[in-house]
């Protein structure tokens, strides 16, 4: 006997499934949450959680534009040697600048950090669509170019920031405002924007168009073209946001700067609830797994159930078990 369903149950059924894959990640950061203070109360402490969410910001920040190159059926690797390579050249444009234009050498840092971003992602982008060549092999060539620049730039050393802009440039990474660290805000408008544009504006209806399937998004008038390269362009221009916050932590660049980033951003985007496949994005779901990552290394450092060297091997469990979750949750 053939079973009728009715289209309020069908219906409803389909708003479980939905709110089940935009809740998820959030259900999953509260039970960690719940777990991390079973194991050691501090874990809960309000200076360990805003300092967790600080260092989770700079793979947020970057992850948000990774929401995008994803969901429209691409891929970046290169994004922790792009983080390398901008924080070197801002750091070395600013102390040219820092004798003659003094309290702008900051500013002006800050602007040609987004201008080197934009071009490095507008970089990836135009090697995948005009090229087209195959993104994980496209950024993964990237990714070594970077790395070597920024070698080459540091010399295999540092390039450690004028000490007359340390003090002046502090505050962009340990103040705060009204109790709020500042990449925490940061992190959150990065946020925001990202969501009015892949969610309210005609350009995230393309995005998501090009990513579920090429073809179709082809005949209906989208250039796909077009599509992909603003995504990798808004890449850029998010990791040069995140390497403008992550200059004052350390003060310098290294050629290890963004080291395993690309790990973590992908990671973040996955069990966000953002499709690698493509098609699909969740730009507070990425947000929620980048904390989720953090969140998870500090436990570990404040447990001795696992050591606190093998952070990057759980991430890379997590991103297989996430991708196994995808995969047959249909």
């Amino acid at each position: 006997m053939t079973m009728i369903t009715s289209p309020g149950a069908l219906g409803r059924e389909r708003a479980w499934s939905i709110s089940w894959a935009d809740t998820g990640p959030f259900l999953a950061l509260c039970a960690l949450l719940i777990i991390g203070f079973a194991v050691n109360p501090d874990f809960l402490a309000a200076t360990n959680l805003s300092n967790v969410i600080t260092r989770s910001a700079f793979i947020a920040i970057i992850a948000v534009g990774a929401t995008f190159v994803i969901s429209s059926g691409g891929l970046d690797l290169s994004v922790g040697s792009m983080a390398a390579f901008i924080t070197g050249i801002t750091i070395m444009f600013m102390n040219a600048m820092a004798p003659t234009l003094q309290g702008w050498a900051i500013p002006a840092g800050m602007g040609v950090a987004l201008i080197v971003g934009l071009f490095c992602g507008l970089l990836n982008g135009l090697i995948v669509t005009v090229g087209k060549i195959e993104p994980f092999i496209a950024t993964l060539g990237t990714m070594g170019i970077f790395r070597a620049l920024i070698t080459y730039l540091t010399d295999g050393g540092t390039i450690p920031i004028d000490r007359s802009l340390r003090e002046a440039y502090r505050p962009v990474y340990f103040g705060s405002f009204l109790g709020i660290p500042v990449p925490i805000l940061i992190s959150i408008a990065a946020a925001l924007v990202a969501s009015v544009i892949l969610y309210r504006l005609k350009y995230g209806r393309r995005c998501a168009a090009v990513g579920a399937n090429e073809d179709v998004a082809r005949y209906s008038g989208i250039s796909i073209i077009s599509t992909r390269t603003i995504a990798y362009a808004i890449q850029g221009i998010c990791v040069a946001i995140a390497a403008i916050c992550y200059i004052p932590r350390l003060g310098a660049a290294t050629p290890t700067t963004g080291l395993l980033w690309e790990l973590q951003v992908i990671t973040s985007v996955v069990i966000g609830g953002t499709a690698l496949r493509g098609g699909k994005g969740h730009i507070w779901g990425t947000v929620a797994g980048a904390v989720i990552l953090e969140l998870i290394a500090n436990l570990m450092v404040l447990s001795n159930y696992v050591s606190e060297y093998l952070v990057s091997g759980v991430q890379g469990v997590i991103i297989i078990i996430a991708m196994l979750i995808q995969r047959f949750s249909k």
